[in-house]
């Protein structure tokens, strides 16, 4: 693990001006945790982005790196690179600063420029993130960490801990309280008690944030390996009723004789078992909302408490959670239709190809995986020991079926009309029979199906007597059901399915 060469020249451009120049953030916790990975033989992680701070201020910035915009009001530099690694074809340079008052629990009133790198430091919200790095050139590259905070101790044992007094902090940027469980998620940590407490007494000024802004945390948590970890504790640490209220509605609430959990808990067992197959962001939401029409829709207790048409409203209350949280449209109507079937019906034997037809119309042949991968979440969810069952590879095996495009006359590049124009005759049984023959050819040979083969191969058929045209025909009928009959039984094996 290294620090890449246009970070190093950024660094060096800094320091050949006589200013100072540091590594900072996440991309300093990033690149500590891949080297002791590295160390200990485990999956090299690269950070995401590289910062920089510096006691330059904006203007000094761009004088030296004449291909770089201010891109802010808090004087950060965005220096343009000619990497090809994304992550590396901009680097931004922030000067030292502090940061004053944040009347709105958003951004700070007033910025002013700090003298040190320790005061920079300062004003970050946890103490792995708040740290800088510099490498030292002896006889070999060595690290310097400037670590006032002891993130370096708290990266070691695992601690989410704000910086200084963790009220201050979440003050400053109510969204901190939601980063702390995106970090505790992502990274398997812990936060730290005094942190914690501080985020579930003042959980309400989370109100402040834009919706977006904690639609992309919420994301991030969602889409981590320990989803359902990072659910749980947003709930315990009274987050979640500021962002999905309708989700705690089920916290408590039993079910029936077909659940062992309550509506909470199946939510995000279901949400455990999609992230543990890292099933997409589509899946992951919907298994997490596909019953959340449930607590509302609730009639008697016990075993054979009803839960009628919860999937119904759940795709409408889906639809207001997305919506409210500012995600995209296609999004929402996708995530909010495999909510609504979910519940879908299928046993062998008792529902046809025709109900499978409907299904895969209604919901969107491009869904049906997704489909499928929220009921297997569902029924993980739910207890059930297997996720893909027999009667649910049947079905996989059915939507193939009926998704396949048929063997059909309707393929070739000629029709009935043609035909008839060809042989100079009108209706009858014998277009029938010429199109059964020209389509055995194409079957045989796909690259047949041209229009000027056909038309010459109609001209041949012309000069045959209507009882060897019929025996032709028949023929090619036969070969034809040869043809599905072996398509089919594929499709079967594809599937394990009898």
């Amino acid at each position: 693990m290294s620090i890449p060469r246009e970070v190093k020249f950024v660094i060096k451009k800094l320091k050949e001006n006589g200013f100072e120049a540091y590594i900072v953030g996440g991309c300093v916790r990033d690149f500590l945790l891949a080297l002791r990975s590295e160390n200990e033989g485990g999956r090299k992680v690269e950070p995401q982005d590289w910062d920089v701070a510096t006691n330059a201020k904006p203007e000094e910035i761009g004088k030296i790196f004449l291909r770089s915009f201010i891109n802010n009001k808090f004087g950060t530099v965005t220096v343009l690179t000619s990497s090809k690694n994304p992550r590396l074809k901009e680097i931004e340079i922030t000067p030292y600063r502090i940061d004053e008052k944040y009347t709105d629990k958003r951004h700070p009133d007033k910025i002013s420029w700090a003298k040190t790198i320790k005061e920079d430091l300062a004003r970050r919200d946890f103490t792995i993130n708040a740290m800088a790095l510099m490498e030292i050139k002896n006889q070999k590259s060595k690290i310097k960490i400037i670590d006032p905070f002891s993130g370096q101790k708290d990266l070691k044992n695992k601690i989410i801990r704000a910086v200084g007094n963790p009220e201050e902090r979440f003050s400053e940027d109510a969204l901190r309280m939601m980063r702390a469980v995106r970090f505790a998620t992502t990274l398997g940590f812990e936060i730290e008690k005094e942190t914690s407490q501080a985020i579930k007494k003042n959980s309400f000024w989370l109100q402040a944030i834009s919706k977006e802004r904690i639609r992309d945390e919420f994301f991030k948590i969602i889409m981590a390996d320990r989803a359902t970890d990072g659910i749980e504790l947003l709930r315990s640490l009274s987050l979640l009723k500021y962002i999905v209220p309708e989700l705690e509605e089920g916290y408590g609430v039993s079910q029936n004789k077909h659940h062992i959990y309550e509506c909470y808990e199946h939510a995000i067992l279901s949400l455990k078992y999609a992230a543990k197959r890292n099933f997409n962001k589509y899946v992951r939401l919907a298994a997490l909302f596909h019953d959340i029409g449930k607590p509302r829709v609730k009639r008697g207790e016990g075993p054979d408490a009803t839960f009628y048409g919860h999937e119904i409203l759940g795709a409408k209350i889906t639809t207001q959670i997305l919506n409210r949280l500012k995600f995209p449209k296609k999004e929402i109507e996708k995530i909010a239709k495999l909510v609504r079937y979910h519940l879908f019906y299928y046993n062998p034997g008792e529902v046809y190809e025709a109900s499978v037809r409907r299904l895969v119309r209604q919901v969107g042949p491009e869904n049906m995986e997704e489909l499928l991968q929220v009921r297997m979440a569902d029924r993980i969810g739910s207890g059930c020991p297997k996720a893909e069952p027999y009667k649910l590879r049947h079905l996989r095996y059915l939507i193939e079926k009926v998704s396949q495009d048929p063997i059909s006359v309707k393929m070739l590049k000629v029709d009935g009309k043609i035909v008839m124009k060809i042989l100079g005759i009108q209706p009858g049984p014998e277009i029938g029979d010429v199109l059964d023959i020209l389509l055995s050819y194409v079957l045989e040979n796909p690259k047949k199906n041209k229009k000027e083969f056909l038309e010459k191969e109609i001209e041949k058929l012309a000069k045959l007597a209507e009882k060897e045209l019929s025996s032709l025909a028949q023929k090619a009928k036969k070969e034809r059901e040869k043809i599905e009959i072996k398509r089919d039984e594929m499709t079967k094996r594809k599937y394990w399915v009898t």
